[in-house]
C-alpha cells in the first residue's frame, strides 16, 4: 500500500463477497457456517477501506437469486444482516455511512426499521460510503429505473427526448455516487453475476482463484489495489 498514491485508489470499490458456501464444505462444516466467518471478514475489510480512503464500496451481500438456497442458509444470512444493523452505533461512531439498496420491500418491518435506523444514525458521518445490496440484482435494478422514468413521462415531468444517460443513473440506486472502478471477487469465478450492470461498464476486474471470501484478509485488498494502480485505464479513447 505504501507503493500506491492517493491518486491511483479507486474512488469506488465493488466486492462480490464468494466461497462461503465452498469454504465451509472443504471444512466438513454446513454452509452457513462460511456465511458467518464471511461477516466478520467483511467488517474487517471494511475498515481498512475506511482507513485507508476509499471514498465508496459496493458489498454484494445477498441477490435477487439467492431466494433459491435452502431455508436454513437464508435464514442465517438473514440473522446476519439482523446482528450487523444491531451495531449500528458502532459503524457510525467510525464515520462510515451505510446505505442498503436493492428491493429491500421484501423484508419484515423490524429489519426495515432497523435499516432506516442506521441509514439515519450513519448520514452525517464523512468517512467511507458504505453500500450493502441486498435483495440486489443488475437487471432489477434497471427495470426499476425504467418503471420510474416512465412514470415521469406519462405525467408530463420528463420529455422523452430529454432520456439520457445522465436520467437513467439518476435513477438507479447509487444516484449521486461515482461509477464503480474496481471489482473484486475472490473464489475463482470469473463473471460479474447481475452486480451493478450500469455502474461497472468500465470497472477493472479482479478474479482471485485462490482464496475465497471467508479467508480474504487486508493483504489481498492491498494486493487488488496494486494491480489496479498499474492498469491502464482509457476508457475506450485509444
Amino acid at each position: 500500500m505504501e507503493n500506491i498514491s492517493k491518486n491511483k485508489l479507486p474512488k469506488h470499490i465493488g466486492i462480490i463477497m464468494d466461497g462461503n458456501g465452498r469454504w465451509a464444505k472443504k471444512r466438513g462444516m454446513p454452509r452457513y457456517a462460511g456465511h458467518t466467518k464471511g461477516a466478520r471478514v467483511f467488517r474487517k475489510i471494511i475498515r481498512h477501506c475506511n482507513k485507508i480512503g476509499i471514498q465508496y464500496v459496493t458489498v454484494f451481500a445477498f441477490s435477487t437469486e439467492n431466494w433459491k438456497r435452502g431455508p436454513k442458509e437464508i435464514s442465517v444470512i438473514l440473522k446476519l444482516l439482523s446482528d450487523y444493523l444491531d451495531e449500528a452505533e458502532k459503524y457510525a461512531k467510525e464515520n462510515i455511512v451505510t446505505r442498503f439498496i436493492g428491493d429491500c420491500s421484501v423484508f419484515g418491518q423490524k429489519i426495515l426499521d432497523k435499516m432506516a435506523h442506521l441509514e439515519k444514525l450513519s448520514s452525517t458521518s464523512t468517512g467511507l460510503i458504505l453500500n450493502i445490496a441486498v435483495n440486489y440484482g443488475g437487471r432489477a435494478e434497471l427495470v426499476n429505473a425504467v418503471r420510474l422514468i416512465t412514470d415521469s413521462a406519462v405525467k408530463g415531468e420528463l420529455d422523452v427526448s430529454g432520456i439520457d444517460e445522465s436520467v437513467i443513473e439518476s435513477h438507479l440506486y447509487t444516484v449521486d455516487q461515482p461509477p464503480v472502478d474496481l471489482v473484486i471477487r475472490p473464489s475463482g469465478e470469473h463473471r460479474l453475476s447481475n452486480f451493478m450492470i450500469w455502474q461497472c461498464a468500465y470497472a477493472e476486474y479482479v478474479f482471485m482463484d485462490d482464496i475465497l471470501w471467508p479467508d480474504f484478509n487486508e493483504n489481498h485488498l492491498n494486493a487488488a489495489l496494486e494491480e489496479y494502480s498499474r492498469r491502464n485505464r482509457r476508457f475506450g479513447a485509444e
